[in-house]
């Protein structure tokens, strides 16, 4: 939508949402000054080295947030685009045997139910924040080297509660996954980057996916463009969804944004 020109959705972000927004990032802020100050004390109260501490910019800043902001240009087959944005970290691990590796740490906050840092409800990470360290692992290649970052650590925290006196073991609010990253992942996206823009070029929209309408700016456009086959698919979708083993939080967040589409189609004249 945005590539064709289409008009963002008109009005700001609802209050609540902003804050929903604003204490996860505050969420991030917090676990790196964390890690800053064991990496500070670390040493001082158990006698050993840190075996994790955040790589450090030319003037001693930690690499992350606004310290590690890239636009980094990418060359694939027949186009060229560029990776735009900033990581939550790029760590240094020292093993055992003093072999140290570059991890990168990709923070995200759950606020919705203290379950869903749960073994049951949380297995693996989720695509999407999987696509985004591949992205990453291409932007902070090693600044001697030129290596891509091949690890991430991406780490949820659960900020809903079910108790003070609920223990981690019953409702854990933490989870983190650690993400091997190689050269055919790279690929991956940059074909899905290419396709992105042959489209654009063909003035032919990708397939739609009714699972990114959440963060979806353009969702007005989006509903006026799609056809009536197209919004029938999407029905037939969250359907086979709703009857399937899927948490029910994907089933309520699917059927939420099916409404949503079926009401602002029906809001701009478009049946």
């Amino acid at each position: 939508m945005k590539q064709n020109g289409a008009k963002r959705d008109v009005g700001g972000q609802p209050p609540h949402q902003k804050r929903w927004t604003t204490i996860g990032t505050a969420t991030g802020d917090m676990i790196q000054r964390d890690l800053l100050f064991i990496e500070k004390h670390f040493e001082a109260k158990t006698g050993k080295k840190p075996p994790f501490v955040f790589e450090k910019n030319d003037n001693g800043t930690p690499v992350f947030e606004d310290f590690a902001k890239k636009c980094t240009p990418v060359s694939y087959k027949n186009h060229q685009f560029n990776l735009y944005g900033t990581c939550d970290g790029i760590m240094l691990y020292t093993d055992s045997d003093g072999k140290q590796y570059r991890i990168g740490l990709e923070i995200k906050s759950k606020q919705t139910t203290y379950s869903k840092t749960s073994d049951y409800s949380m297995r693996e990470a989720d695509e999407k924040h999987v696509k985004q360290t591949v992205a990453y692992s291409h932007m902070y290649r090693d600044p001697n080297t030129g290596a891509p970052l091949d690890y991430y650590l991406i780490l949820y925290v659960n900020l809903s509660k079910k108790n003070w006196f609920q223990t981690f073991k019953e409702a854990p609010d933490l989870k983190c996954f650690g993400i091997s990253i190689d050269d055919n992942d790279r690929n991956q996206l940059f074909e899905y980057f290419a396709e992105v823009l042959d489209a654009v070029e063909r003035r032919q929209a990708p397939p739609f996916e009714i699972d990114t309408w959440t963060f979806n700016n353009f969702k007005d456009a989006t509903a006026k463009y799609l056809t009536d086959e197209e919004v029938a698919e999407v029905r037939t979708y969250v359907r086979r969804v709703k009857a399937s083993s899927q948490p029910d939080y994907i089933k309520t967040q699917l059927i939420d944004a099916y409404e949503d589409l079926v009401e602002r189609r029906g809001k701009n004249g478009t049946k």
